[in-house]
């Protein structure tokens, strides 16, 4: 056994040029309270990786062993292209690490300390991105808990990437965090739920709340709380309002503002119920600040700019307008699975995961003819089927309805989540078209026909339809307990409350009244539905 791979290894000196198992360890990248991180390649793939090696004293404790091997574990099975992907979880001699992947760029608090506060166009490309990470954890039941700038990644092709899924609670033993250490650098207080600082059971809404923390940081240049200790931070989270984010920045759009503010509520039924809620309202304003482009269509030239001080061997401008090229715009989408992987919605490049380069697309599309889905066809539909809830793309979906047509059990479930990816990409017409198939099926499925009459009358609402609406929903009545989709449900209860609140204006509401009793049961179901 070599000195590295000894049980006794502490992270105490620098193993550069040192091979653990697969992974030859080429420079020291930085440490933490759990491990130290290597830049790493990982020779049989060929690819660069950062190793995270667990300090030996966590090393030595059994019980913390089992703890790591399960989160991290929990933490590999997230797939999406905005959060930073987990490749193994192993030990060799002794020597506990995780394999992740390796991003070049920079942090949030990095940008923020070189740039300074990001202007609307770049809030909203990242607090895009990191949303559309929360809602894959919180689909899975995975809480961060650690949300903040130094775990929001930035690539140098301007991809947002969210770091160290469900690895915070295993820096602390137990659930204690000394508050009252004086000149404390761990910066987590600054970002924590007040339900977390209470020591309560958490879910996706004290994410929502770290990352609201965060987002006012980023766009006022200071944290809303501030203090001597950890404690006086934490007494601010649970007790003291933030200062108005317009009274930093008045040149900030109100919307944002209040978006931010909403996220930082003290009761967590007050803020946003899930990160899909929150992408709601983001594509209201990026309607406005980002015209028809997704978030993930653009790199703003400040914050690619941002992240080439350290590649001068490359042309940022090249680099830039390749990102931005509109045959490449074409491809990306946001994206939302709603049956196996509901709300893993869509990132820049559309998933890491597709089977051909974009290089290889292009060259397809380029050829004349119909315009390929660039995803392989496989041996059955399951196969099919397992491969697009991999990778979550648009097209990974169509090639289930496209390669499998006779197959109408999967065809449809295909079609639910192409519906929720047309609707997050604000291609309204397409996601009627597809809620008013699924609306129609046979009522053997009477889940699917709930689903699709509650998208429906979601796009009406929100078009200002209301008489359609008041049809759709006498439709929907019969069938209100078979809307099991927790997304979808949400959506309906938020078009119906609308609706009812309207009821004495606008012709065909009053059916509304009928869904009262529903929508109080609603509102009285536990936290975290």
């Amino acid at each position: 056994m070599s000195e590295m791979n000894s049980p006794k290894f502490g992270g105490k000196r620098d193993l550069t040029g040192q091979q653990l198992g697969d992974y030859r360890l080429l420079r020291r990248l930085g440490q933490g309270a759990m491990a130290e991180v290597y830049l790493a390649e990982q020779i049989s793939l060929q690819r660069h990786v950062a190793l995270k090696i667990l300090r030996a004293e966590l090393a030595s404790d059994q019980t913390y062993i089992q703890r790591f091997q399960r989160e991290a574990q929990a933490a590999a099975s997230l797939v999406h292209p905005n959060i930073v992907q987990i490749h193994e979880v192993g030990c060799i001699d002794g020597i506990y690490y995780i394999a992740q992947e390796y991003v070049r760029g920079q942090n949030l608090k990095q940008h923020l300390a070189r740039h300074g506060p990001v202007d609307v166009k770049t809030a909203l490309v990242i607090m895009h991105q990191v949303a559309a990470a929360l809602c894959r954890a919180a689909e899975q039941g995975i809480v961060h808990r650690d949300i903040k700038p130094e775990n929001i990644m930035i690539s140098d092709r301007g991809e947002v990437k969210v770091a160290d899924f469900g690895l915070a609670r295993l820096v602390r033993r137990g659930d204690a965090v000394e508050l009252t250490q004086a000149g404390m650098t761990m910066g987590t207080p600054l970002y924590m739920s007040p339900e977390q600082i209470e020591g309560k059971p958490l879910d996706c809404r004290s994410d929502i709340y770290s990352f609201g923390v965060t987002c006012y940081q980023m766009l006022a240049g200071v944290p809303p709380f501030q203090g001597d200790t950890a404690l006086s931070v934490a007494i601010q989270h649970l007790k003291k309002s933030p200062i108005p984010l317009e009274h930093r920045r008045p040149d900030l759009p109100p919307s944002l503002c209040r978006i931010v503010h909403k996220m930082l509520a003290k009761a967590r039924e007050d803020r946003y119920q899930t990160p899909w809620e929150l992408l709601q309202d983001l594509r209201a304003l990026e309607r406005e600040y980002l015209g028809e482009a997704t978030p993930a269509d653009l790199l703003p030239a400040e914050l690619a700019a941002s992240l080439e001080v350290d590649r001068p061997e490359e042309n940022p401008t090249r680099r830039l307008q390749a990102v931005m090229q509109p045959e490449r715009r074409k491809w990306t989408h946001v994206l939302i699975l709603a049956l196996w992987a509901v709300l893993a919605v869509g990132a820049f490049w559309g998933g890491r995961w597709l089977a051909h380069s974009w290089a290889e697309r292009e060259e397809l599309r380029t050829s004349g003819g119909a315009e390929p889905l660039g995803v392989p066809k496989l041996e059955s539909v399951g196969a099919q089927v397992l491969y697009a809830i991999h990778t979550g793309s648009r097209e990974a979906w169509e090639a289930v309805v496209r390669y499998f047509p006779e197959e109408t059990y999967y065809v449809r479930r295909a079609k639910k989540q192409l519906a929720w990816i047309a609707l997050m990409d604000g291609r309204d017409a397409e996601a009627m078209k597809l809620f008013r198939e699924l609306a129609e099926v046979d009522p053997t499925e009477p889940e699917l026909r709930a689903f699709g009459l509650a998208g429906q009358y979601w796009l009406l609402v929100k078009q200002g339809r209301f008489a359609e609406a008041g049809e759709v929903l006498d439709s929907l009545l019969p069938l209100q307990n078979e809307l099991d989709d927790p997304a979808m449900r949400q959506l309906f209860r938020r078009a119906l409350t609308e609706t009812l609140e309207r009821s004495r204006l606008v012709p065909g509401a009053n059916i509304a009244e009928k869904w009262r009793h529903w929508l109080e049961e609603q509102t009285t179901e536990p936290d975290g539905r």
